[in-house]
């Protein structure tokens, strides 16, 4: 049978979510996933190994890198000996660099959920105004009141570890107890908000379960351990992922059809009723085509990979894919850009350690073009980061040997303290992402070219982050203080957005308010494609919040027969 009531594309983040909440409200749900399946638990394969028993003691070998083109670019960052199975061999499946771009994809159900880096808030009121005051792009057709309500659902659900701090540039979400600072942390955190008015540093907001609720442990989820170790996978379902959240909670409605190695081709389009009607799937083991039908379709692929799903849908209606009456489909790539900050050394605290292996660090707010503070550019930016004591590794460039030299590396080192931007990218219609006309992959799918950099905004931005850094390290007493700027090239935050934006006129926009595509309200799209502007957190949590909103008034429209 391949008929559902509800199709959703992409396992990921808010795919997950998709499935879940459909399932949950009734419908008969089909999951496709272009990668393999990843069972929770047994498909972690080294989750629980040890550093000695990795051949390559967790880097990847010179073949592995060739392979890995782009994900070995910053070394061992993010693909490892210990996740590389998370993550796409690139030889398999190439795209084009137009302009330099890091696109790192883990396609298998539970995306990236798998990897992600957790950290995890809410935007605020000035986000979803920020286009229409600053004259950028277009106006968010909603507003945070919108999604506020939205926002406090999914948290609940997943688990969100973090401090009330009642600041309007960053709203408080619904938490569990916080994970703790270091003692340097502490003192760290005094001196900046002593030196610097307006300015905060609070333990980093994260999806992980200090104190598991019954709906948690009713999943199989408990505390996390504190061994960060999270991009093998979480056995504990420590921290949010699809397959330890959402997945299972679907798969309990008994209303979900899982099929992973399914390659959506293109959505299926009705001239008749002004509605889809279905995919078209290629089988990425045996390449057969097979066509699913359902009444609404979610697409959740992830931002380039949903664009490049709707720009190969084409029909009469819709001659340059899907949705694109605009023109803006595939335009208008943001990801937050970073790789740039300070470190210090911290003299004392000899006496302290730090217990377990967090897997969590600071945020710093932020505090640039807020409230009375202007500056030549727009937006601005928030530092992540933390304290730690140097290990055995500082002696690796010594020329030194011997027993005496042994035994001191076998006692921590001094404490270090750094801090990296995660900073607003501006919409930029230049910035896209398009089907090369002629190139095809193994299953005859157009390679998307990328063509995305950062413009003279982010340069500037850039400059005075290097300079607030160091300058907050050194108030706070830090000795050696070094700032750094590596450059960045966009998809390097893995926060990719923009390409499929929401908006208030199908004339420059893709998506209406309520994540319906213009001209086929019957697909929704509520991942990163989604999004009108950047802000500068973490954007997962409104991808959740955007998902559980559409999912509600898409059933409601069912209901109705307005679908």
């Amino acid at each position: 049978m391949n008929t559902y009531d509800a199709i959703v594309v992409g396992s990921g983040i808010s795919g997950g979510w998709a499935a879940k909440e459909l399932c949950e409200k009734g419908l008969k749900v089909l999951l496709l996933e272009r990668g393999r399946d990843v069972k929770h638990i047994e498909d972690y394969e080294t989750a629980t190994k040890n550093p000695w028993e990795f051949a390559h003691r967790g880097r990847l070998t010179l073949a592995e890198k060739e392979d890995r083109p782009v994900q070995s670019r910053e070394g061992s960052y993010p693909a490892n000996e210990t996740n590389s199975g998370f993550w796409v061999d690139e030889r398999e499946h190439p795209f084009i660099e137009a302009k330099r771009f890091d696109w790192y994809r883990g396609w298998q159900v539970g995306g990236k959920s798998l990897t992600w880096g957790r950290q995890t808030y809410r935007w605020n009121e000035e986000d979803f105004l920020a286009n229409a005051k600053d004259g950028i792009a277009v106006d968010w057709p909603i507003r945070y009141k919108d999604l506020e309500s939205w926002y406090a659902y999914v948290e609940r659900f997943v688990g969100v570890s973090g401090s009330a701090e009642g600041l309007d540039v960053l709203p408080d979400s619904v938490f569990l107890p916080p994970m703790e600072m270091s003692c340097v942390e502490k003192e760290v955190k005094k001196s900046i908000e002593k030196h610097f008015v307006g300015r905060k540093m609070l333990m980093g907001r994260v999806a992980h379960l200090t104190q598991p609720q019954p709906l948690h442990t009713d999943l199989g989820r408990a505390s996390c351990q504190h061994r960060n170790l999270c991009s093998r996978g979480c056995p504990y379902g420590g921290y949010f992922s699809t397959q330890a959240a959402t997945l299972p909670a679907a798969v309990k409605t008994g209303n979900l059809t899982l099929r992973p190695h399914a390659i959506v081709h293109s959505v299926m389009y009705d001239e008749k009723t002004s509605r889809a009607t279905g995919v078209r799937v290629i089988d990425a083991l045996t390449n057969q085509t097979t066509e699913y039908f359902a009444k609404v379709i979610f697409l959740n692929a992830s931002a380039i990979a949903t664009a490049a799903i709707m720009l190969n849908s084409k029909s009469e209606r819709f001659p340059n894919g899907l949705g694109n009456d605009s023109g803006e489909l595939g335009c208008n790539i943001m990801d937050h850009h970073s790789r740039v900050g300070a470190s210090g050394e911290v003299d004392g605290f000899e006496d302290k350690y730090y217990f377990g292996q967090r897997a969590n660090g600071i945020y710093i707010p932020r505090y640039r073009n807020w409230g009375k503070d202007k500056r030549e550019y727009l937006r601005g930016f928030g530092f992540q980061g933390g304290a730690s004591r140097q290990g055995w590794w500082r002696g690796i460039a010594e020329m030194n040997f011997g027993a005496d030299f042994k035994d001191a590396l076998s006692q921590p080192g001094r404490w270090t303290f750094g801090i990296g931007a995660f900073a607003e990218t501006l919409p930029d219609h230049k910035n896209r992402v398009y089907l090369h006309p002629e190139q095809k992959d193994k299953w005859g799918m157009p390679l998307l070219v990328l063509d995305c950099e950062w413009g003279e905004n982010e340069r500037l931005m850039r400059r005075e982050i290097q300079t607030d850094a160091a300058e907050m390290l050194e108030a706070a007493g830090l000795k050696n203080v070094h700032s750094y700027d590596t450059g960045g090239f966009p998809g390097q935050s893995k926060h990719e957005m923009g390409t499929a934006r929401m908006g208030r006129d199908s004339k420059t926009s893709v998506l209406n308010a309520h994540n319906q595509v213009w001209g086929c309200q019957n697909v929704f799209v509520t991942d990163g494609a989604a999004m009108t502007s950047a802000s500068c957190v973490n954007p997962s949590l409104t991808y959740m919040a955007l998902t559980a909103r559409a999912v509600d008034f898409a059933v409601n429209e069912l209901k109705r027969r307005n679908l």
